[in-house]
């Protein structure tokens, strides 16, 4: 059994990290409210940029389909750009991206295929590197931004885009999570290149004549609507990492409160029997006099 000391000890030990998870709970909660409100605002945007797309797509077809949209007509490398957090403590929030894509890129692998990699957070970096990291070509550091925006977006955007142009890989699939609440987050996988375009979109009777044609307008949009893609993950992301970590660290707090009483009972019950102990040989000695 541990002395009292010893219990002392590992009590405090225990309030200290209840402190520490709290604090980054209120923090989390802070950050949230913030996050969820621009992944929630990036959400009509980037939806009706696929509608837009949709309707502009239906008028392209064949050759004229730009390759954005058409592909390279070749299915065998696979571009997996795996989006996570920088830091760890957000619960499975890293775990299940990671996995997601882990299970993706086994399949791919399974039928011949080639898969490369493309880590965006470092979390994703260390889960993945242990298997793929042959298969890993880059590691964006997030750190490097000071606030995500569209500028960096379009920075990591350009990077897809620049090796898709130099022939590097035929359909790349963006891995992030949605943000639904606190408590839920949806590890989601998205075709970007072919561009995935949505067959619900909404119809309209009206008719357009567009000037330039179709293709044109599609040759200036896809680029911008694979921009709005990765910074509507990166944001959904930005939130579903605050929920996760609200989250773990609620249950952290509450689990060293368990502990705490767990040992406090153990710390007086120890110190009693102690006492009681003592007292037993006071009176023997008292008996034998």
């Amino acid at each position: 059994m541990p002395s009292l000391k010893d219990l002392r000890n590992r009590i405090a030990s225990v309030k200290a990290t209840q402190k520490i998870t709290k604090a980054m709970q209120m923090v989390a909660a802070a950050k949230l409210r913030r996050a969820q409100a621009a992944a929630e605002a990036a959400r009509p945007y980037a939806e009706r940029m696929e509608t837009v797309l949709a309707n502009l797509a239906s008028g392209v077809s064949g050759s004229s389909a730009p390759r954005l949209i058409a592909g390279t007509g070749a299915d065998k490398v696979h571009l997996l750009v795996v989006c996570t957090a920088e830091r760890g403590l957000c619960g499975a929030f890293n775990s299940s991206i990671a996995r997601l894509a882990r299970d993706k890129a086994n399949a791919l692998k399974a039928e011949g295929k080639t898969v490369k990699i493309i880590c965006v957070g470092k979390k994703g970096y260390d889960l993945l590197k242990r298997q793929f990291e042959k298969d890993i070509i880059e590691l964006i550091d997030l750190r490097a931004f000071k606030q995500v925006g569209f500028a960096n977006a379009e920075t990591i955007a350009q990077n897809i885009l620049a090796r898709f142009s130099a022939g590097e890989f035929d359909v790349a699939t963006l891995f992030f999570s949605r943000f639904k609440s606190v408590i839920s987050q949806i590890p989601t996988a998205q075709r970007i290149i072919p561009a995935e375009i949505p067959t619900d979109a909404p119809k309209t009777d009206a008719v357009y004549d567009y000037e330039p044609d179709e293709s044109e307008i599609l040759d200036t949009l896809l680029p911008r609507n694979l921009t709005v893609q990765v910074l509507r993950a990166i944001l959904e992301n930005a939130a579903s990492e605050q929920g996760a970590r609200m989250s773990a660290m609620d249950s952290a707090t509450r689990n060293a409160g368990e502990m705490i009483k767990k040992q406090t009972q153990l710390y007086n019950r120890s110190r009693q029997a102690m006492i009681t102990k003592e007292l037993i040989e006071i009176i023997s000695g008292a008996e034998a006099l």
